[in-house]
């Protein structure tokens, strides 16, 4: 079968247009993967015993590795430092994570998911809280990423209620020596009387939204090669027979 040069495009576009899918599709997979292995490895972590105080990352290459780990840190709450992330939701509620620097012995200071508190239905400025304890206090919980952003409607944003809340930006206005990393508060055996509520959810690596995407471009692909199929030779060929 000879092909005119509109056959010729056809043929080409439809092998790129299969190819690229296919490649996407393989990319989805790809990303699957590594989720799944990050997974694993924060789940191994997790598993280990508690991390020393002194061990904690000094450098944001080093933090990632610590991730999950389990740590009990001593220190004074800078309460006057304390900044609350608004809409972010635990118990379904919507509220405030409190997020309050601690300054340990050494000088530095890490920064603390502290807990949940709800939004005052009436006046979403209004916050009621305990203040953290004075004096020296021992926290327990385990390492992670700096606090998860949301979509901020107001831009960067400063003062203690904001959107969201980045490390490396927040060491920089309160000239804090900051460690590349966070602690989220657990209760433990002995929960702190501050009222905040601390039901974190487990980390999801929701990968199967990327076998959903891997599913879809590989259906692309195959519905691409079936079309051209279809259209330029099966059609024309029970065309010819007929004639």
């Amino acid at each position: 079968m000879r092909l005119k040069a509109r056959g010729w495009v056809v043929l080409v576009a439809a092998l790129l247009l299969a190819v690229l899918t296919a490649r996407l599709g393989v990319w989805q997979l790809d990303r699957a993967d590594q989720k799944n292995r990050a997974q694993a490895a924060l789940n191994e972590r997790r598993s280990l015993p508690p991390l020393p105080a002194s061990a904690l990352a000094l450098q944001a290459a080093d933090a990632a590795v610590q991730h999950g780990r389990r740590v009990t840190l001593q220190g004074r709450w800078l309460s006057a430092l304390t900044v609350y992330l608004e809409n972010r939701q635990m118990d379904t509620r919507v509220g405030f994570y409190a997020v309050t620097p601690l300054q340990l012995d050494d000088g530095t200071a890490v920064l603390v998911q502290r807990g949940w508190l709800p939004r005052d239905q009436t006046d979403r400025t209004r916050i009621v809280a305990p203040p953290a304890p004075a004096g020296q206090v021992a926290v327990q919980g385990r390492i992670a990423p700096g606090p998860g952003r949301i979509y901020d409607f107001a831009g960067a944003a400063s003062g203690p209620i904001r959107q969201n809340l980045d490390l490396a930006a927040y060491a920089r206005e309160t000239a804090l020596p900051l460690r590349p990393l966070s602690v989220v508060e657990e209760d433990g055996p002995t929960a702190p009387q501050d009222g905040l509520i601390r039901h974190w959810p487990a980390p999801a690596a929701d990968v199967h939204k990327h076998y959903g995407y891997a599913f879809q471009w590989f259906a692309l692909s195959t519905l691409t090669i079936a079309l051209y199929a279809w259209f330029q030779i099966i059609q024309p060929f029970r065309n010819r027979r007929t004639r």
